[in-house]
């Protein structure tokens, strides 16, 4: 990640909100509390357990640039997370690292891949106010809920009753993505509560230079919202008539090629939430959560296009 991370671009965007320091204690440059970012998205560490790592961890140490004698303390570390937060700075970091992938020749806009992945919330009600999130959600997926508890331990087996128990917790919230067709990184994001319909944040997915769109059975009827739009679309069919055709069958045929191409859009869902381990949101509300996403998604393009890059 050190050669990989345009580092003089990110700080080009922060710096101007950072502290110069020209009163009472010197702060830590902005070089190292960046680094340290990076360190806490890597591990998905909490403020506490990214200050113990960075004590006990002499490689963490050295990508941070920091000695033993002055780590920053949970609090610096907060401290900066709050800055990134309050003025919006993790679109601006995704924007710096797709405008140094463009001057690499990676970021193509010929085609747009779309897809959305759920992000899980805590049940927990052990804060201040006693209630969930109010910005999560719970969410169906066919027959199934999903990211629910029930309320009561009897209601998990009904099996005499035909509808199934109406779920006590919000599910979590939806990452959207727009990706393009030819790597695979990212372009566009959105985030919403997990109960949002997939399509309904398609728009704010397309960038509108598009020759073609490739999306799941889960934006059927896109094509027919946007006929002003003079693109491909690429959209699959719904899983019962997809199941109903010969495995010879053309459009059988067909539907296999397209799912290898909207499967690209997967990689970067595999490295937020395994490799960086972002599968449960940290965070209440939605606004803080999509400014870690947003720089995670910028870290996860930079690994999809590492190949290129090293070479």
């Amino acid at each position: 990640m050190d050669g990989l991370i345009p580092w003089s671009e990110l700080e080009a965007r922060i710096a101007p909100h950072y502290a110069q320091g020209s009163q009472g204690r010197p702060p830590y440059p902005l070089s190292v509390m960046l680094r340290v970012h990076c360190l806490q998205l890597f591990y998905n560490l909490s403020d506490p357990a990214l200050e113990d790592a960075l004590y006990e961890v002499e490689s963490m140490r050295r990508f941070a640039g920091v000695k033993l004698e002055r780590v920053p303390d949970e609090t610096t570390i907060l401290n900066f997370r709050h800055l990134l937060e309050s003025h919006g700075l993790g679109k601006e970091l995704f924007a710096a690292i797709n405008a140094h992938l463009a001057s690499k020749g990676l970021m193509l806009r010929a085609g747009t891949i779309l897809d959305a992945t759920i992000i899980a919330a805590p049940s927990s009600t052990k804060n201040q106010a006693a209630a969930r999130d109010p910005e999560m959600h719970q969410t169906r997926k066919g027959k199934n809920w999903h990211f629910v508890r029930c309320a009561h331990p009897a209601a998990r087996d009904r099996r005499h009753s035909r509808r199934p128990a109406a779920p006590s917790a919000p599910g979590g919230m939806k990452l959207h993505i727009g990706a393009d067709d030819a790597v695979g990184l990212v372009h566009s994001v959105a985030t919403t509560a997990a109960n949002e319909a997939d399509i309904n944040v398609a728009d704010r997915l397309l960038h509108g230079a598009e020759r073609q769109v490739w999306a799941d059975a889960g934006y059927r009827g896109l094509d027919k919202r946007h006929p002003q739009r003079s693109v491909a679309w690429h959209i699959a069919l719904a899983p019962g008539k997809r199941r109903a055709l010969a495995p010879d069958d053309p459009r059988a045929v067909a539907e296999r090629a397209q799912a290898r191409v909207r499967a690209k859009v997967e990689h970067p869902f595999r490295y937020v939430k395994q490799v960086f381990g972002y599968a449960k949101v940290r965070y209440r509300g939605l606004a803080k959560n999509t400014n870690r996403l947003y720089v995670l998604l910028g870290l996860a393009n930079l690994l999809i296009g590492r190949r290129y890059l090293l070479a």
